[in-house]
């Protein structure tokens, strides 16, 4: 987990092979880190460590090859391209991502099938551990179990709207039984995500000290993240279920302290982590001092360095490697908006002003890049290491305007729902930039969402839940019944029961 507190005991589990290292597949068992695990969890300090650990791939920035979150999913979408240097090949995994010729071999899904089940493990093991730490205190015992589920079902989360079809483990799982796994229902993959969210939100505090403990799991991170796994779901006799866990988040003066931000702007700067906005937030930081030489242990925000532009000149950016250019298409819509300067660094604009003196145009090169995680130069990290490997970006997976946003589509999908308060909360998210009110409408919600969160990893995943991907990414080679989800990595395949999914054999 990257944050100032939580970094430091990173360290730490650099030394620990169970707790950090990143298998190739979570089939794989390594005997030697067993044997430390089972010894492991002794005292109070050994279980908040194996906590930590259970953290950390939420920030995984390496798994073989490079494995953030973001970029794959803007390829994806109909905000971005995938870019990096011409010729095409560059990161190939984004690549075929972009124009939808994934193949079981080919594509980014062994990084988010290791990320989340290496999430998954881990967790696992430290909800095994707990009931059994000499001189753990209940209340504390209590929180980490809380907080451990709240994790499993985050990852979860992920993994079966990317897959579908993955097997389920709620507990350690033997290595002579490891093989023999199946996939498990995407319904009760579900149902085993709610109940864990449904178990944690007692024993999770409302709100945490943020310079010490920003980026652990409260109350409203595990309420607002159950209302997205049931919006997800599309079960419109739900939606209103969906709607009081989001109005508990949202609601005016609420226990949480959650409040939009009144400059859109700040939302993403380094030097505003965990503000009122931010309900759950991966950390990134410069503390490790991340080199070439220790890839795998990286701490700072890889993609910044990734989507700025390719050989910049000027007094902005630092110069980056030129991928997710943003589209024309998602610039257009967004020029005149205030958010639009926040969203879109339209570095053509800069040279032709004077403001760059030049840049190299990267594959699928459009001339707009992702300014909410760009590399300006005021973030660069001055300590040691590679300074393209620590810039310290956080990510914010869930915020009070995205929150906003699906109480509105919940409240109108809804049966009898509240066309009033879903105005209400539309607007306000609005209001805050300074635009005028619209009608409460599922098009005004979706669109709003475009633009709100553009290049924040929500689009792609917004276009299937709704049905609408098919339509917006056919210019890109998506294929309905197909492209709804990832297929399974191949090498997950060999000498296991697992599947493979649908039309990608």
């Amino acid at each position: 987990m990257r944050t100032n507190y939580f970094s430091k005991i990173c360290l730490v589990l650099l030394a620990l092979p169970v707790l950090h290292a990143c298998k190739k597949s979570f089939l794989d068992v390594d005997p030697v880190g067993l044997n430390l695990e089972s010894n492991y969890y002794s005292n109070p300090s050994e279980a908040f460590a194996g906590l930590v650990a259970a953290y950390d791939p939420l920030g995984m920035e390496t798994a073989g090859t490079y494995a953030n979150k973001l970029g794959p999913l803007n390829s994806a979408s109909d905000d971005c391209v995938a870019g990096g240097a011409s010729g095409g090949n560059d990161m190939n995994t984004w690549q075929v991502w972009n124009n939808y010729t994934l193949t079981p071999a080919v594509g980014p899904q062994m990084e988010y099938w290791t990320r989340n089940f290496t999430g998954v493990s881990r967790t696992n093991i430290i909800l095994s551990k707990l009931g059994d730490v000499p001189g753990l205190d209940e209340n504390t015992k209590k929180r980490y179990i809380a907080e451990g589920k709240f994790l499993r079902a985050y990852y979860y989360f992920d993994l079966v709207r990317l897959f579908k079809n993955v097997p389920l483990f709620t507990a350690p799982v033997a290595t002579e039984e490891i093989y023999s796994q199946v996939q498990a229902a995407p319904a009760d993959v579900y149902a085993q995500i709610e109940k864990d969210l449904h178990d944690a939100i007692p024993d999770l505090p409302p709100t945490v000290p943020v310079t010490t403990e920003g980026g652990r799991a409260t109350q409203g991170a595990a309420k607002a993240l159950l209302g997205k796994v049931i919006l997800f779901q599309n079960d419109n006799s739900r939606m209103a279920e969906a709607a009081n866990l989001f109005e508990d988040v949202n609601k005016q003066d609420n226990i949480y302290g959650y409040k939009l931000m009144t400059n859109f702007g700040d939302i993403f700067r380094p030097d505003k982590k965990f503000n009122s906005e931010s309900i759950f937030e991966i950390g990134h930081t410069s503390v490790a001092n991340g080199n070439w030489n220790a890839w795998g242990a990286v701490e700072g925000n890889v993609y910044t360095q990734m989507i700025g532009p390719r050989a910049y000149s000027g007094t902005i950016y630092e110069t980056g490697w030129g991928f997710n250019p943003v589209r024309k298409e998602l610039a257009d819509l967004l020029y005149g908006d205030p958010r639009y300067e926040y969203t879109v660094a339209d570095i053509d604009s800069m040279v032709d002003a004077g403001a760059a003196t030049s840049y190299e145009a990267s594959y699928q090169n459009t001339g707009y890049f992702v300014q909410k995680f760009a590399p300006l130069k005021q973030w660069k990290s001055t300590g040691g290491g590679n300074v393209e490997l620590n810039y310290p970006n956080n990510v914010i997976e869930i915020r009070l305007a995205d929150t906003y946003l699906m109480e509105a589509e919940a409240l109108l999908r809804a049966p009898g729902g509240d066309a009033v308060k879903a105005a209400k909360y539309l607007n306000d998210v609005r209001a805050r930039v300074g635009l005028a009110p619209v009608a409460a409408t599922l098009d005004n919600v979706a669109l709003e969402r475009r633009k709100e969160l553009a290049t924040e990893g929500h689009r792609w995943f917004d276009l299937v839940r709704t049905g609408k991907a098919a339509t917006v990414l056919a210019f890109k080679g998506f294929v309905a019944g197909k492209h709804e989800i990832l297929p399974i990595p191949l090498n997950e395949l060999t000498n296991t029961k697992l599947v493979q999914n649908p039309n990608y054999n």
